[in-house]
């Protein structure tokens, strides 16, 4: 009998399920990624410029440039997650190495007495988000991953859940999902899986029980994500008189992302009709962005400097699609045909990120050296998945309104200078987008660099490590109790700049 690939789109009504509030924070934050000097600085270049990152903080930063120059960065990410669950600690450390940046900024001086010294057209491509990433939770919980099939399925009549004749099993789960949703789907997938039964076999039956006995379960579940958030940027600033530079940008995104999830879980009683589940799932995200940011950057005197920034919201086109797999002692014979080749594919909506503010203070000491400080205001409140008139996108937007607060963003850096040899260290501080702080935790970055200036050309070399806390359920309903992730992220970057 011929078996083969089936495609489905879900309809928009039946989405709730794949996006929520997680999706919003995963493309609102912007990592400290860019070139090795603004890493080690610690990303506080908002009244300086001067460097192609900086237009990632305030656009008028590129009329600061004397000419016109190219620079290239590449990192090396290190990775290094802990896992705390049911007080069972596991930990793993990964590796990438990517070509995180490319830019340049052409630079044409005005002649004669025009009071517009000088013009600037940039561009500039940055990773801001880099999502590779991989961690594992292992632990004895007493929440079985019956309890996620069971909260979908109570209430769904057994008659609708039921394969019709002559109908593969994929064809009943992609069908089930395109006219029932997302929930019933899951109830027909805990059924063939041989996780859950009715309680009686009347088509009419909306109550079922579980198969697995247990008092606490032995879990496993690895999540990898690979991916990234890349933003191309288009650049036009002047400097006008001696002290006064302005800027405008346009911000493209483009957005990749995949997330595997894998459970394993055993450990049942010896009663259990069941002694193993797997169930995975595999989410792929992509799409493309847009946003806009306008800037000034002001001299007082010969060494101090202000800065200004508004960056508008970025509106995200986002398409899903989610495949699904599952095996039980129990599990129907043909169940290994759901399987990843299987595809639910989701409407396209969209996450609109808050807008975002930055004030910058930096004292210049000649050819000395410099410190910086860039002080960022955005309400994550104000996120909002759309169209909002998607009675399942309102409800997440309420939990976003309910949950997400103010988020202040502190950054520090310094850079001391010897002949050629330049010397760099930052600080950043970011608040929890969290009112409560509670799901994720501030996040803290130390960073330190040097650079050597060969005069027609500069290297430079940065290390960045970023720490933060935060708990993470394994799925959003059955499963709950949070495991506690520490995650510490080394990244090393190199940077090379020609200057013309």
């Amino acid at each position: 009998m011929k078996r083969y690939l089936t495609f489905i789109v879900i309809l928009a009504c039946t989405i709730s399920s794949a996006q929520n509030i997680n999706d919003v924070l995963r493309y609102s934050h912007e990592n400290l990624q860019g070139t090795a000097r603004f890493q080690a600085m610690g990303g506080a270049f908002g009244a300086l410029g001067g460097d192609l990152s900086a237009l990632n903080i305030n656009p008028a930063g590129s009329a600061v440039f004397n000419n016109s120059i190219l620079t290239f960065s590449g990192t090396h990410y290190g990775m290094d997650n802990n896992a705390n669950y049911f007080g069972s600690r596991s930990g793993i450390k990964t590796h990438d190495v990517d070509l995180n940046q490319i830019g340049g900024a052409f630079v044409f001086k005005s002649k004669g007495d025009s009071e517009w010294k000088k013009l600037a057209i940039a561009f500039n491509y940055d990773v801001v988000q880099n999502f590779d990433d991989e961690f594992v939770v292992s632990g004895n919980s007493d929440q079985g991953i019956d309890n996620y099939f069971l909260n979908f399925a109570q209430g769904v009549p057994f008659g609708s859940i039921l394969l019709q004749d002559s109908e593969f099993i994929e064809e009943g789960y992609l069908d089930i999902g395109a006219s029932q949703g997302f929930g019933d789907q899951q109830a027909f997938l805990g059924y063939y899986g041989g996780i859950i039964d009715p309680e009686d076999l009347d088509d009419a039956t909306t109550v079922y029980n579980s198969n697995a006995a247990y008092n606490t379960v032995n879990q496993v579940f690895n999540r990898f994500t690979n991916g990234y958030n890349g933003k191309f940027t288009l650049n036009m600033a002047s400097q006008y008189q001696d002290n006064l530079y302005l800027g405008a940008s346009l911000n493209f995104h483009t957005i990749f992302y995949d997330q595997i999830d894998e459970l394993r879980e055993s450990g049942y009683e010896s009663s259990s009709p069941i002694q193993f589940t797997n169930f995975d799932n595999f989410l792929h995200t992509e799409g493309s962005g847009f946003s806009f940011s306008l800037g000034a950057i002001a001299k007082l005197n010969q060494n101090v400097r202000l800065g200004g920034s508004y960056q508008s919201p970025t509106w995200y086109r986002l398409t899903d699609d989610l495949s699904q797999r599952i095996n039980s002692d129990l599990a129907d014979d043909d169940i290994d045909f759901i399987n990843f080749g299987i595809v639910n594919l989701f409407e396209e909506y969209t996450i609109k990120t808050p807008a975002k503010l930055t004030g910058s203070l930096a004292m210049v000491f000649g050819k000395d050296g410099l410190l910086s400080f860039d002080y960022s205001y955005q309400d994550m409140s104000q996120a909002e998945l759309r169209p909002t008139s998607d009675s399942s996108f309102s409800s997440v937007n309420s939990e976003i309104a309910n949950n997400l607060g103010t988020v202040s963003t502190f950054k520090l850096g310094g850079e001391y200078r010897i002949d050629q040899v330049s010397l760099r260290g930052g600080y950043r501080f970011e608040q929890s987008p969290y009112s409560d702080g509670n799901i994720i935790g501030d996040l803290n970055s130390y960073s330190g660099g040097i650079g050597y200036n060969f005069g027609g050309s500069r290297l430079d070399f940065a290390i960045n490590r970023i720490e933060q806390d935060y708990n993470m359920q394994l799925f959003d309903t059955g499963v709950t109790t949070p495991a506690l992730i520490n995650r510490t992220n080394t990244n090393v970057t190199l940077s090379y700049t020609l200057n013309f």
